[in-house]
This record gives structure tokens, sequence and C-alpha cells, in this order.
């Protein structure tokens, strides 16, 4: 298990390369739920994600043995191009997987700082066999989106710089894919505000971390498909046995939710998030989580769209 001085370790051996993202509030959204809503917008962050925390503090903290050899992942593209940015910073060559459906804009920003990206068919099997393949040629070390722990003491670091600008809270809320973010969050907040409520927020048409924290056994498969593409990865084996100790709970949203969700952000805050922020914000406006007068964290994890899709689609409607 990590201990929380990884996470103070993280935040300073990455300070010189993140952005220390601004905290924002919406007089709309706190009238709306009853509660008063700290957003730490990620979507800010260098990259447009939080992943770039996790993959700048991987690749910082052993970059000299990884000079000759190289990095490689998969991803549907958030870890994707926080990875070939980290690397690009360290001289690191670096190769990236990513699914054929893939947004175009993420593999062109992967590509952008310097990846050599190859794309595969868009199933989890497919990627592991494809990096697989690619590791053997290249002997490029694997750095995972989640379940590797240099990787969630970055991700905690998020939670860190939001207790340190806003002070208590009773509860933090942040999506959950393959864990990374959630069990650093955890990690954080078990060592700053014990009494702090974390739960996890998750598409109910990928389940996997709901029905893992709540059966003690982890899921290895993830079925079906959501918007919020990066929430597909199944849940890692460090941050499960993580979220088990300091989680409270994981809710799930309807892809409807989630769509609303980004929606009323765009339209309320002025601000772009993705599919997978606006899981963690859907809970406060569907009123799950049956709370009020709460001070609450949300930690707003990317703002990553495809526009030239989403553009497309406006236009075929004219």
């Amino acid at each position: 298990m990590i201990d929380t001085q990884r996470l103070s370790t993280a935040h300073r051996l990455i300070k010189p390369f993140i952005h220390r993202t601004p905290v924002l509030t919406s007089t709309s959204v706190n009238h709306l739920t009853g509660n008063t809503i700290f957003f730490k917008c990620e979507n800010f962050q260098r990259t447009g994600s939080f992943k770039f925390r996790g993959a700048c503090n991987a690749v910082a903290a052993c970059a000299e043995q990884l000079q000759n050899r190289g990095v490689i992942t998969h991803s549907s593209g958030n870890h994707a191009q926080a990875l070939a940015l980290a690397a690009k910073l360290h001289d690191i060559p670096v190769f990236v997987v990513m699914p054929q459906t893939a947004a175009r804009v993420k593999q062109k920003a992967a590509e952008s700082y310097g990846a050599t990206v190859v794309l595969c068919q868009p199933t989890y099997i497919s990627r592991q066999e494809t990096v697989a393949r690619l590791q053997q040629e290249s002997g490029a070390v694997f750095i995972s989106s989640a379940d590797n722990e240099d990787i969630i003491a970055g991700q905690g670091t998020a939670a860190i710089e939001l207790i340190d600008e806003v002070g208590s809270l009773d509860l933090i809320l942040t999506p959950v894919g393959g864990g990374g973010l959630l069990a650093g969050t955890a990690l954080a907040a078990s060592d700053l505000l014990p009494h702090v409520k974390v739960i996890g927020c998750e598409p109910e048409q990928v389940d996997d971390a709901y029905h893992s924290f709540n059966s003690g056994t982890r899921i290895t498969e993830v079925r079906g498909n959501t918007i919020a593409e990066g929430l597909m990865p199944p849940l890692g084996v460090h941050p499960f046995a993580i979220i088990r100790k300091f989680v409270d709970d994981i809710v799930l949203v309807t892809e409807r939710e989630i769509l609303h969700a980004m929606h009323y952000i765009w339209e309320r805050m002025k601000i772009i998030i993705e599919p997978s922020s606006a899981v963690a914000v859907a809970p406060l406006l569907n009123r799950r989580l049956k709370i009020s007068g709460k001070r609450i964290g949300v930690i707003l994890s990317g703002g990553n769209v495809d526009l030239d899709r989403f553009f497309a689609m406006l236009t075929c409607s004219l």
C-alpha cells in the first residue's frame, strides 16, 4: 500500500511541470443541489486532464532508467497525451496504443507530443495484445494509466491542492474507471481530512468498479459501453486495494444523466468538461446522494472533447 508520504514527494517532484489548476464555484449549482460545491478544474491541466499529474510523476521518478528504453502504454486518449508530454519533457521515446474509435483530436495531440501512435481494435484485449507485441519489439517499459503506484501518487496531488485551497470538506467526488484518481484522492483525503467521505462515480453501463467495491472481489472484464470512454478500463489491482480501504462508496449514473451534467456545466459555468468529468457531477444534479448543506469537492477530471465530431453533429442537424 502506498503511504501518504509518497503523495507529498510526488507533489514536490511534479510541481515544476504541472499547472496548479483553479478551484471554481457556481451559485446556480449550489442553489440547485443545496450544497456548496468546489470544482477542482483539471480540465485546465496540461494535456487537458488530471492524467498529466500521474504520468509526469511516473516518468520523472525514473527518467534516467527510461532514457534508452522508452515507455509504452494503451489509452483511449487522456493518458496517451499525458504520457507523451511527460516523456517528451525528459527526451524519452514513447509508444501509445489507442483504439480505432478514440477521438481523432486525442490521437493528434499524442502525436504532436512526439508519440508513436499505433491503433488497435476497440477492445481491452486488443489493447493488451498490441502493447505486448510492441513491448517485445521495442523493449519499452509499460506504464499503466492507473495500476501503477507512481501514477496513483501523482493523481492524488489534485486533492492535495483542492484541500489546501478550500480547507475542510464533507465529501469529495471523483470519476472512477481504472481507479488511479479515486485511489490517489482517497489517500490524500485520509491524511489531510480524515473525517471526509470519498465517493467514486461510475457510468452504470460499465459498472465493474461498483460491483468490485461491493463484492470485495475485483472484476477484471468490463462489458458494455459508455459515452464516458475514459472510464472503461477495469479497476486496477493497486487502486482496488486502496479503494477498498479508504473509499466510502461508489455510485452509478446513467448515460442521460452524464449528458445532462455535461450540458449543465458547459451552459452555467462556461467551461468545457468531457463526459468522464460529468460523471462526478451527475450524482449532485440528480440528487442521488440525498444530502444538503454540505461542503463538497468535485474533481473535474478533464476537458478533452472531440469538437470535430461535436460540430459535425450540429452541422448535420441544420
